[in-house]
C-alpha cells in the first residue's frame, strides 16, 4: 500500500511538472508570435513609407538605444528623426523585408533578435544584420534597443 501511495503521489509531481513545462513553452512561444507580429507591422508601415508607424514597435522613451553605420543615436525621437533623414522618399526607404533567425529569451519579459533586412529599392538594394532587444512594457513588446548594419 505505501509503495503504490508513494508511486501515485510521483505520478501526480510528474503531471504537474510536465504540465508547468508545457505551460512555459506555450509563453515563450506566444511571446514570439507576438514579437514577430510586431515586426510584421513594421515591414507594413516601411513598405507604405511610414516612419511613424515603423517606430510604434520602439519604446518611445529617451532610453531607447540604436547603434547604427552613423554610431549611437539615443531617444525615440532622435531614431525617428534620422529615419526620416536617411531614407525621405519611397525611393529610398524602398521594400523591407525581415529575415529572423533567431529569437530567444533572456530573461522574463525580454527577449533578443537576430535577423537580416532587407531593402529592394530603385535606388540600389541595401542589405544588412540587426540584433534587437524587446521587453514587455505595459504589455506591449517594445524594442529598448536595436543594433543594425
Amino acid at each position: 500500500m505505501l509503495v503504490y501511495l508513494n508511486m501515485k503521489k510521483l505520478f501526480l509531481f510528474l503531471c504537474i511538472l510536465g504540465s508547468i513545462a508545457c505551460n512555459a513553452q506555450t509563453g515563450v512561444n506566444n511571446d514570439k508570435e507576438a514579437i514577430l507580429a510586431v515586426m510584421n507591422l513594421q515591414e507594413i508601415a516601411w513598405n507604405n513609407h511610414d516612419m511613424e508607424g515603423f517606430m510604434k514597435g520602439y519604446w518611445k522613451n529617451d532610453s531607447l538605444k540604436f547603434y547604427g553605420g552613423g554610431g549611437l543615436t539615443k531617444g525615440w525621437e532622435n531614431t525617428l528623426n534620422n529615419y526620416k533623414k536617411g531614407y525621405p522618399t519611397k525611393a529610398e526607404s524602398g521594400i523591407l523585408e525581415f529575415v529572423i533567425n533567431d529569437v530567444s529569451k533572456i530573461e522574463d519579459n525580454t527577449y533578443w533578435v537576430m535577423g537580416e533586412y532587407h531593402l529592394t529599392r530603385d535606388v540600389g538594394n541595401a542589405n544588412g544584420v540587426f540584433i534587437i532587444i524587446f521587453k514587455k512594457i505595459n504589455g506591449e513588446w517594445k524594442i529598448i534597443a536595436d543594433m543594425s548594419c
